[in-house]
């Protein structure tokens, strides 16, 4: 979207939230802090928008795999405004709406982000609207079609629907043509039926039984962020030829034991379960994986599936659900309401 705007200084302050270490919500910081002009290849982005992630929650207890050294600024995507590139860099990016998936730095009203990871944002979508499907929409477009390679008519059961990842996913999975199994909260049922979702208690001692009242047969694909006994039953829901991904280990955030303990098991069970003789598959996602091995495959690739779900946005396939838009002066309550598990949806901080 060209916007009728001048280029603003390139030299900007902005106001950022720090994450000092491992700390409540209230341990949140505020700073100001002068940018310097971008380098090349870099853009100048004035944020619009910034949404509250689960990577934010395993941040500040300091249990999200790959994340900085403390301190540092949190913000895992955003959607701003181009203001000024670097040496060299395209001027026709000045004025023009962007998405970018930064893993850090989101939570700030400027920033600075290496121009080729930009994706422009089809004119007329809302800021908001489009930062909720940026992680979210990348994560549930390529765990459907390039992790599980989804065809239509197929059944696929979705832990979390009522999330954010959850909301996006079911939506591109009836998009795709599936039967869709959600598993919710019951406050969050009718919603969910509104969606085309069947769901289901995630709280059910009789989960499993629940759904193979569904599909007797089992589901062609389980999307489990959950983690621990989760990952067990969801792999014995597989119809033959099914797909479990992972894509998380939710339940484990809040615990003591090292990440990497409970990671090494749970990719060690998963590649056991590839080389049985049954016709199933297991994974586990990562929205970054490839990024530092092929990064000239990775980025292009991500673009590309990005684009694809922002369009689906802006033709009204595609619903973003913001839980709430809040000012990020006000990060704590909005990392509160992020975390009480009380909202469908996302939460979106707005500079």
């Amino acid at each position: 979207m060209i916007m009728n705007m001048r280029s603003e200084q390139a030299s900007v302050t902005a106001t950022e939230v720090v994450l000092p270490g491992v700390v409540e919500p209230e341990g949140l910081q505020l700073r100001r802090r002068a940018l310097p002009p971008p380098a090349a290849g870099q853009a100048l982005v004035r944020v619009e928008a910034s949404g509250v992630s689960f990577a934010e929650r395993g941040m500040r207890r300091d249990r999200y795999p790959g994340q900085p050294k403390f301190p540092f600024v949190p913000g895992y995507d955003l959607v701003g405004v181009v203001t000024a590139v670097g040496p060299g860099g395209d001027r026709a990016l000045i004025g023009r709406r962007v998405a970018a998936l930064t893993k850090i730095g989101g939570w700030a009203s400027y920033t600075l982000v290496s121009a080729d990871r930009l994706v422009a944002v089809p004119d007329g979508v809302d800021a908001a609207d489009a930062e909720t499907v940026v992680v979210n929409g990348i994560t549930a477009w390529q765990m459907l079609h390039r992790a599980a390679q989804v065809r239509p008519g197929q059944t696929v059961l979705v832990h979390g629907a009522s999330g954010g990842v959850g909301t996006t996913l079911v939506q591109l999975a009836r998009h795709a043509g599936l039967r869709v199994i959600g598993t919710a909260n019951p406050r969050y049922h009718d919603e969910l039926r509104a969606l085309g979702v069947q769901p289901l208690d995630y709280r059910d001692p009789d989960l499993a039984a629940r759904v193979r009242e569904i599909a007797p047969g089992g589901v062609d694909a389980v999307f489990d962020h959950l983690g621990g006994r989760s990952v067990r039953r969801s792999y014995r829901l597989l119809a033959p030829g099914g797909t479990l991904v992972c894509y998380g280990m939710a339940t484990r955030v809040d615990g003591r034991i090292p990440m990497v303990l409970l990671f090494l098991p749970l990719l060690t069970r998963l590649a056991i379960w590839n080389f049985l003789p049954n016709g199933h598959h297991a994974t586990f996602y990562n929205v970054w994986s490839g990024s530092r091995r092929r990064p000239q495959k990775f980025w292009p690739r991500l673009r590309a599936d990005l684009s694809q779900v922002l369009t689906l946005v802006r033709d009204g396939v595609l619903t973003p659900k913001v839980a709430a838009r809040m000012p990020l002066t006000e990060v704590t309550a909005a990392m509160k309401l992020a975390e009480s598990g009380t909202v469908v949806g996302k939460v979106v901080l707005e500079p």
